[in-house]
């Protein structure tokens, strides 16, 4: 036999749909804050340079560049508490998007530099590689190119460092970056049009 609805059991089930509507737990809200500290933190490691490419409010600026400044590690808490105060009035997703794409983690930007490195082996080992780049870049200076990889290739049989390999890394890196600006300013022209 099952046992009997009563009124107590009614009311706990209508608590169960009112726990949606509850503000955010304190815990969650600490740890969001603690998160937002950490990244005032990582902003503070920054050099000057990063930090102006940002484009971080300006009490927010003045606050990192300060924190460089304060020695004594009550003051130093305090501070990175001030950071974490700060970074809840701002969108912190551009700031962690950009820290990924310099640390490394951005996986487009990777994938990037690794087909950039398989040109690179692939121009100084296959020498038909040179003409199916060029029939892809027409734009490339070949001589500076072949000079290049010439170089590279004396450099690897002598065993000396790769200095000519990593020319060509960023002559290549130059090119398609170039090619990619190009393109783009070239989708937005249509776009106006």
């Amino acid at each position: 036999m099952k046992p009997k609805k009563t009124t107590k059991d009614i009311e706990l089930s209508n608590d169960a749909t009112l726990d949606a509507d509850l503000p955010t737990s304190k815990t969650k809200l600490k740890a969001e804050a603690d998160a937002q500290q950490a990244l005032g933190v990582k902003l503070s490691e920054l050099s000057r340079e990063k930090l102006n490419k940002l484009n971080l409010p300006e009490d927010l600026l003045t606050a990192v560049l300060e924190t460089k400044k304060i020695t004594a590690n009550g003051a130093i808490r305090r501070h990175r508490q001030y950071l974490g105060r700060l970074m809840r009035e701002i969108d912190p997703a551009p700031i962690i998007e950009q820290l990924s794409r310099w640390e490394g983690k951005n996986t487009a930007e990777n994938a990037y530099f690794h087909g950039l490195e398989r040109w690179r082996d692939r121009l100084i080992s296959d020498q038909n590689a040179l003409s199916e780049f060029m029939a892809l870049h027409p734009n490339t200076d070949s001589q500076q190119l072949r000079t290049l990889i010439r170089n590279a290739q004396k450099e690897h049989l002598a065993n000396k460092p790769p200095k000519s390999s990593r020319e060509i890394f960023k002559l290549l890196r130059e090119i398609t970056s170039s090619e990619t600006t190009a393109n783009n300013s070239d989708s937005e022209d249509l776009d106006v049009e």
